[in-house]
């Protein structure tokens, strides 16, 4: 929506992801991240953390299943999502205010760790037996002809041979 605040927040979780479902019956996963900005300190010639910024995440639905089966507590993750505000008063009347982040998307950060990524089978459209299911598997290239094994696996043929490959930059 327009005038909405998104922001990306790289960070660890606090703790693994609850998962709750509404009466309606959607999911919600709420979990919280720590962001820590470090800087380089020249003078001591040591790395300083800051202080951390901990928000409170909730994603929905489907995700939100993703994320309480792929997550834990100590997984540095990717955020995005739009940055809202509360206001509330507390047991003592003392009034408060926090940052939350609705979640649009959440991953795993492979700066530091691997992951093995597989498709969920639920929320996918049905396919007739006339199309391919993925668009992708089937593309040939522009020019009409094979490669062999894609980005660099197998052996090419240089341009002046007509296979389709160039030294020359694409811009």
């Amino acid at each position: 929506m327009a005038g909405e605040t998104v922001i990306t927040v790289v960070g660890n979780l606090v703790d693994d992801p609850e998962l709750r479902f509404t009466p309606a019956g959607a999911a919600v996963a709420k979990f919280r991240i720590a962001s820590t900005p470090r800087v380089f300190n020249r003078e001591a010639n040591e790395w300083k953390d800051g202080d951390p910024l901990f928000l409170t995440c909730s994603v929905w639905r489907q995700a939100a299943e993703h994320v309480a089966e792929s997550l834990a507590r100590g997984t540095r993750v990717i955020v995005q999502g739009r940055l809202k505000q509360r206001s509330y008063e507390d047991r003592e009347g003392v009034k408060r205010t926090v940052f939350e982040l609705d979640v649009d998307e959440v991953g795993p950060s492979l700066t530091y760790a691997t992951a093995k990524v597989t498709k969920a089978s639920g929320g996918q459209r049905q396919v007739s037996e006339a199309q391919t299911p993925d668009p992708w598997a089937s593309a040939k290239p522009a020019n009409g002809q094979q490669q062999n094994g894609g980005w660099g696996g197998g052996q090419q043929q240089p341009a002046a041979q007509g296979a389709g490959y160039s030294d020359e930059p694409p811009f």
